[in-house]
C-alpha cells in the first residue's frame, strides 16, 4: 500500500480537485502541537485541511466531551443531562448514559491525537482511519466503492453520536476490532457550523481501508457510465 499511489487513483476518480482526506494516528510524541482554543476540537481541523499538522492532547482540547470521546478522559459526570436536557439530542440522560455504557470508549495510553492531510504523510502505518470531507457525489462514490464487496447492513453506518464520536471514537473502535464498517457522520448539530452546510463527514478505519485500497479500481468508480456522470460534474 502506497500513500500516493492512492492519492493518484483517487484523483483519477473523483477528480484533481477532489480535497484529499485527512488522516489521524495516536503517539507517544506530538507532530505539532497548538494551544489551546476553548470549546470544539473541530475549530483545529481547517488547518489540517489547509496542511498544517496538528497534535491533541488532553491539555490542549477545551471541551469536556471531546477529551472524552478521544480517549484521553473519562466521561464528565454533567454529559448525558447536558446531551438530553441542553442539547436536546436524547430523550432522557439515561438514554445517553445506556449509549455510552454499551459504546465503551477507550482511554487512551498514548499522550497525543496527530492529525494530517493525506499528501503530508509518507506511509499508512499506524493510523486509526481516514476522515473525508464530501458534498453528496463524492459521498455517493465513497459508499459505492465501500459497499463493492461488502454486503452488510452496516457497511456504511449512520451511529447517534457528537461529531468526533462519530469520526474519531467510532472508527477507533471499529479499526481495532477489525471491523468492516464506515462510519457516515457530522449530523450533529453542534458540529455543523464549523463546516460548510453542504458536506458530510466519512470515515474508513484502517483495517477496512487495507481491503478497500485493493479493491478501488475494480469498483464502479472506473469505467462506468454512471460514475462517469457523476465526475464529470464534480
Amino acid at each position: 500500500m502506497e500513500v500516493k499511489a492512492f492519492i493518484e487513483n483517487y484523483k483519477e476518480a473523483f477528480g484533481a480537485e477532489t480535497e484529499l482526506p485527512l488522516v489521524f494516528w495516536y503517539s507517544d510524541t506530538p507532530v505539532r502541537i497548538v494551544e489551546k482554543v476553548g470549546g470544539c476540537l473541530f475549530k483545529y481541523i481547517q488547518e489540517v485541511r489547509n496542511g498544517e499538522f496538528v497534535s491533541l492532547n488532553a491539555d490542549n482540547i477545551g471541551c469536556g466531551g471531546g477529551k472524552f470521546y478521544t480517549g484521553f478522559a473519562d466521561m464528565p459526570d454533567y454529559v448525558p443531562e447536558f446531551v438530553s436536557v441542553k442539547e436536546k439530542y436524547r430523550k432522557t440522560p439515561e438514554m445517553v448514559k445506556e449509549q455510552l455504557d454499551s459504546l465503551r470508549v477507550p482511554r487512551i495510553r498514548m499522550a497525543f491525537l496527530n492529525f494530517a492531510r493525506l499528501d503530508k504523510i509518507d506511509s499508512f502505518d499506524n493510523l486509526e482511519a481516514l476522515l473525508f470531507f464530501a458534498k453528496p457525489d463524492v459521498l455517493s462514490g465513497l459508499s459505492t466503492w465501500a459497499f463493492f464487496d461488502n454486503g452488510a447492513a452496516d457497511s456504511v453506518a449512520v451511529p447517534f453520536g457528537s461529531g468526533c464520536c462519530s469520526t474519531i471514537t467510532r472508527a477507533v473502535l471499529e479499526n481495532r476490532k477489525k471491523g468492516r464498517s464506515c462510519i457516515l457522520g457530522f449530523f450533529d448539530p453542534s458540529v455543523r457550523p464549523y463546516f460548510e452546510p453542504d458536506i458530510l463527514s466519512f470515515t474508513i478505519p484502517m483495517f477496512r481501508f487495507k481491503e478497500m485500497y485493493h479493491t478501488m479500481r475494480q469498483s464502479c468508480l472506473y469505467d462506468t457510465h454512471a460514475w462517469k456522470k457523476i465526475k464529470d460534474r464534480l
